[in-house]
């Protein structure tokens, strides 16, 4: 893809844009991407310094900041931008969907890859937090908020600090283009309804022995 089929792309998903170019001229994160580009071109070809200087003029204008060794599908909807970090290892797909806040990091300070690996058509919610050389397979969504330690496979939903698959997604579910952040399911509430459920089949079990034993002590 080019920079105007990514505003295409951009148009199609976000609701509020008003066509492609509204998209090339106004949207920061779609502006964040297109510096990234030569920035990323000069980081491969041994021109780190200058790669940096376009980097940080990108992150001062837009509010995103990408590490020129970032690998960057096509695609990429990085919607309202502001606060978010993107590591020199981490690798994202076609066609992903960022929200502001999000953080793409390591968690060390090894060398080699130590930031995240992101698949084709993944949605991070609002200030989700994906941490070290993870694998986050295609078609995932992750709630916002969540912070993400281990790998997450194709095809699911995880929530939660820290995050766990709580959903098998739909065959036909595309997260990066539905942008659904609201109907997920709660890992906490359900295990706060499993807790109650055990509580009163063991308060149940306690009445029945305690009858048994007066039976047994009147006989």
């Amino acid at each position: 893809m080019g920079f105007w089929s990514d505003a295409k792309s951009i148009a199609q998903r976000d609701p509020a844009a008003k066509g492609p170019l509204e998209v090339f001229f106004l949207y920061s994160g779609y502006h964040a991407v297109c510096w990234h580009r030569p920035a990323h071109w000069l980081y491969r070809h041994g021109l780190f310094r200058f790669a940096r200087i376009i980097s940080q003029f990108n992150r001062f204008f837009t509010g995103v900041e990408i590490h020129p060794g970032a690998k960057i599908g096509s695609g990429l909807f990085i919607d309202h931008g502001m606060a978010i970090v993107i590591g020199e290892t981490a690798e994202i797909g076609d066609n992903c969907t960022m929200y502001h806040g999000c953080t793409l990091g390591g968690t060390g300070k090894h060398t080699g890859k130590r930031h995240p690996t992101i698949g084709n058509n993944v949605l991070i919610g609002s200030g989700a937090k994906i941490l070290g050389p993870l694998n986050i397979g295609h078609n995932v969504r992750i709630g916002a908020g969540s912070v993400v330690l281990s790998d997450i496979p194709a095809n699911t939903t995880a929530v939660g600090i820290p995050a766990r698959v709580v959903r098998q997604n739909t065959i036909d579910e595309t997260p990066s283009v539905d942008l659904d952040q609201i109907h997920l399911p709660d890992p906490t509430h359900q295990e706060i309804l499993e807790l109650r459920e055990r509580l009163e089949q063991l308060a149940k079990e306690v009445r029945e022995y305690q009858n048994i034993a007066k039976t047994n002590k009147k006989e």
